[in-house]
């Protein structure tokens, strides 16, 4: 009977959190499509960009400094469990977002998701009156509902909140509230979605080859693309965080480093004449698994990315790892005589995985995303991709499997 207590308490508070991240990503969304149809109707404002990114320094430094880690103090406060999330980080970081999607810088979202979810997940602790380890799973629910609830994939959001925490290690005592959280804040989104007029991108990839017709060839390609695929994400997280050292290093006033950041971006998007490489990017993830395209996309993308980044531009890494991967797949895709989609959709989740030492999350992102046919070859591939890119990935609060807590 006590047992049946808890967990009817566990559904209660995966409920909860499942309402306030699903809710808080919705509007996100919403907000998200707003500002990039914005940006691409006036493409002037790129060149606001530096004091966009100015105005948002200058309200974490202000307002915000307790909030800054991010992600990473999401994760380090379920490892060690410190001090309760503000919820100001929820808000700031939304707007924060919202602004760098408006003006141009290149980032994600998914970072901004995990946040809120995480912030608005830590409320429960106090009205609950949680303790350390009741906290720690009510955080990690809010990690799964967060990622769920902005890309509806909501097995991988579940499987990302216990994968993430610390490299090769999950914690499967906190599966049944990531599983609840990640599956219910998905219909929230679902539902808001119908007054909102918003949705997920529909990834659809042609005929995928059954596992009967793998090929020892088809199986090698894939090996091979795993390791560049992990190396491409070893130089993103390896990049981003080197330039984000220096650049604090350098200049000491927080608020101009993404000033500085803004002026690098918009100058380079004025020279490539282009703005294919800033914002979300989905038109030519969209592309990448259907048609050739210049094998420099990656590359570029890596650039905008790594820059806005590094400068302290607020959003995430995944979409834009997304792009790298599924465009650098498609690179790769006639060198190693691949079909385009295959290949494309497997660089998706597999630099993904690389970067954020997430391999399984990342593979059933794959099936979720494009069809159970493609399972075999995204877990070889990123498998592969995890084990490449090295231990210190694009979070780096994450703790190694001897030394993260059960």
């Amino acid at each position: 009977m006590a047992k049946l207590r808890l967990q009817a308490r566990w559904l209660l508070l995966a409920t909860l959190v499942a309402v306030l991240a699903g809710t808080a990503s919705a509007w996100f969304l919403f907000a998200l499509d707003w500002a990039t149809g914005t940006r691409q109707a006036h493409a002037w404002l790129i060149w606001l960009l530096p004091v966009a990114g100015f105005a948002t320094g200058w309200l974490y430094l202000r307002y915000g400094s307790k909030v800054e880690g991010g992600v990473n103090l999401v994760i380090t406060e379920i490892n060690t469990p410190d001090q309760p999330i503000p919820l100001r980080m929820a808000p700031l970081v939304l707007g924060a977002t919202v602004v760098s999607h408006l003006f141009g810088a290149s980032v994600g979202r998914e970072g901004t998701a995990v946040q809120m979810g995480g912030a608005l997940a830590d409320q429960l602790t106090r009205c609950f009156h949680l303790d350390a380890a009741d906290r720690r799973m009510v955080l990690m629910a809010g990690i799964s509902a967060g990622f769920a609830a902005v890309f509806g994939t909501p097995l991988a959001g579940a499987v990302f909140g216990l994968e993430v925490l610390a490299v090769g290690r999950s914690r499967h005592a906190g599966l049944l509230p990531c599983l609840v959280a990640a599956l219910l804040a998905d219909q929230v989104v679902l539902l808001w979605a119908m007054l909102l007029h918003v949705h997920h991108t529909h990834y659809a990839i042609a005929a995928l080859p059954v596992i009967s017709a793998m090929t020892a060839w088809s199986l090698g390609a894939m090996a091979i693309a795993g390791v560049l695929f992990g190396l491409a994400a070893r130089l993103f997280a390896g990049a981003t965080h080197a330039l984000a050292l220096a650049i604090k290093r350098t200049i000491a006033y927080a608020p101009l480093r993404p000033f500085v950041g803004g002026v690098v971006v918009a100058l380079a998007v004025w020279l490539l004449g282009s703005d294919k490489y800033i914002g979300l990017g989905i038109p030519t993830i969209v592309d990448a698994l259907h048609l050739p395209l210049p094998a420099h996309d990656f590359l570029a993308k890596m650039a905008f990315t790594i820059v806005s980044l590094g400068s302290g531009f607020k959003g995430g890494e995944v979409t834009p790892l997304f792009f790298i991967g599924a465009t650098l797949g498609n690179a790769l895709a006639p060198l190693l005589h691949q079909p385009v989609g295959l290949l494309a959709a497997v660089g998706f989740v597999a630099v993904f995985a690389g970067a954020a030492n997430t391999p399984l999350a990342s593979t059933v992102m794959a099936m979720e995303l494009f069809g159970p046919e493609i399972g075999a070859y995204a877990a070889l591939a990123c498998v592969i991709a995890y084990l490449c890119s090295g231990k210190t990935g694009i979070y780096r609060a994450q703790t190694t499997a001897s030394a993260a807590t059960r």
